[in-house]
C-alpha cells in the first residue's frame, strides 16, 4: 500500500503524519512553528521530525508517493512556490516545493491550507460520496476550498477558494482583502465581540460560565450557552449563520456544488449552527436549489490538514 506524508504548517504549530491509501494516519509527529528558526530552521525540524516517525524516505522507494504540504498563504500550486503566508513572518517568495525535493529527494506538492483540507475531505472524509463540494472552514477567520468534478479548483492564479473574503456587506468594514469580507462579521473575534456588545443590555449565563471576565469569553462558551438554551447565545449564532448563508447562496448560484463542507473550531457547535444555517441558507435559494444543497460538518477534524495534504501527494 502506498504512503504519503502530509504536513500541515500551522501559524501556531506543524504537524506531519504518514497517511496510507485509505486515509488512515499510521504515524504522526508536530513541533512548534516558532521552534523553528527561518526557512532552514523548518526545513531542519521537518527532518527532525520525519526521524522521530521513524521515517526513512530513502528506503521506501515505490511505497512513498511524495510529501504533500498544506500552508496558511498564497501559493502558486503549480510551482509549488509560495507568495507569503499569513501570521508566519519571513516566508515571503519561498520556492518550497524545490527546496524539499533537494532536502529529502522525493516528489513534493504544496498548495493552500484549505484546498488541502477540501480534497481531503472529499476523498477520504464527509465529501467521499460527491463530486462537486465547497469545504469551509470556521475558526479566527473563515477559509475554503473548491472541488469540481473530483479535482481542486484553483482558479487562474491559484488563488482561488477564498470563501472569507467574499463581501456580503455593501457598506461594510474595509480591510485590504476589500470590503464587507465575510470573515469580518463570522470570523471567532467578530462573533466573541459581538455578544460583548449584547451582554451591556441583555441577560445571559454567558458571564457565569467564565466566571465574570467577559475577556475569556470564546466561541466554546458560546456554544455551551447556546445549547443550554441560552437566548442571547442562540442569537449570535443565528446572525453567524445568516451571514455564512448570504455568501453560500452566491457560491450555490455560481457554481451548483452538491455539498458544502464546514469544519473548523467553531462547527463543533453541531446543529446551533447548521440548523439555522440551513434554514438561512434555503430561505435565500429558490426551491429547485435548496432541495439540492446540503449542508454536513466536517469528518477529519484535528488530522484534516496532515490528510489532506498527503492526499495532494498521493494524487500524485
Amino acid at each position: 500500500m502506498r504512503l504519503a506524508v502530509g504536513i500541515d504548517f500551522g501559524g501556531t504549530a506543524v504537524k506531519l503524519g504518514v497517511v496510507d491509501e485509505r486515509g488512515r494516519v499510521r504515524a504522526e509527529a508536530s513541533f512548534e512553528t516558532a521552534s523553528s528558526h527561518g526557512i532552514e530552521g523548518w526545513l531542519a525540524a521537518v527532518a527532525e521530525a520525519l526521524r522521530a516517525m521513524k521515517l526513512d524516505l530513502r528506503h521506501l522507494g515505490r511505497e512513498l508517493a511524495g510529501i504533500g504540504v498544506g500552508v496558511p498563504g498564497f501559493v502558486d500550486f503549480e510551482r509549488g512556490f509560495i507568495h507569503n503566508l499569513t501570521n508566519v513572518p519571513g516566508w515571503t517568495a519561498v520556492p518550497l516545493a524545490r527546496l524539499m525535493r533537494r532536502r529529502f529527494g522525493v516528489p513534493t506538492v504544496v498548495d493552500n491550507d484549505c484546498n488541502a483540507m477540501a480534497y481531503g475531505e472529499c476523498r477520504f472524509g464527509a465529501g467521499r460520496k460527491f463530486r462537486h463540494a465547497v469545504f469551509l472552514t470556521l475558526g479566527t477567520g473563515v477559509g475554503g476550498g473548491v472541488v469540481l468534478d473530483g479535482r481542486v479548483w484553483r482558479g487562474a492564479h491559484s488563488m482561488a477558494g477564498e470563501i472569507g473574503h467574499i463581501p456580503i456587506d455593501l457598506h461594510g468594514v474595509r480591510t485590504e482583502t476589500g470590503r464587507g469580507g465575510l470573515e469580518e462579521y463570522v470570523g471567532n473575534r467578530q462573533i466573541v465581540a459581538r455578544a460583548r456588545r449584547m451582554l451591556r443590555s441583555r441577560t445571559s449565563i454567558l458571564p457565569d460560565l467564565v466566571q465574570g471576565n467577559l475577556r475569556a469569553l470564546t466561541p466554546r462558551h458560546l456554544a455551551e450557552a447556546a445549547h443550554r438554551g441560552d437566548a442571547l447565545a442562540l442569537e449570535v449564532f443565528d446572525y453567524m449563520s445568516d451571514c455564512l448563508a448570504t455568501a453560500l447562496a452566491g457560491i450555490t448560484y455560481l457554481l451548483q456544488p452538491e455539498v458544502f463542507i464546514v469544519g473548523g473550531g467553531v462547527a463543533g457547535a453541531g446543529e446551533v449552527l447548521f440548523g439555522p444555517l440551513r434554514r438561512h441558507l434555503n430561505e435565500r435559494l429558490s426551491p429547485f436549489f435548496a432541495e439540492r444543497i446540503r449542508v454536513i460538518p466536517a469528518d477529519l477534524g484535528n488530522q484534516g490538514g496532515v490528510v489532506g495534504a498527503a492526499a495532494l501527494a498521493l494524487k500524485g
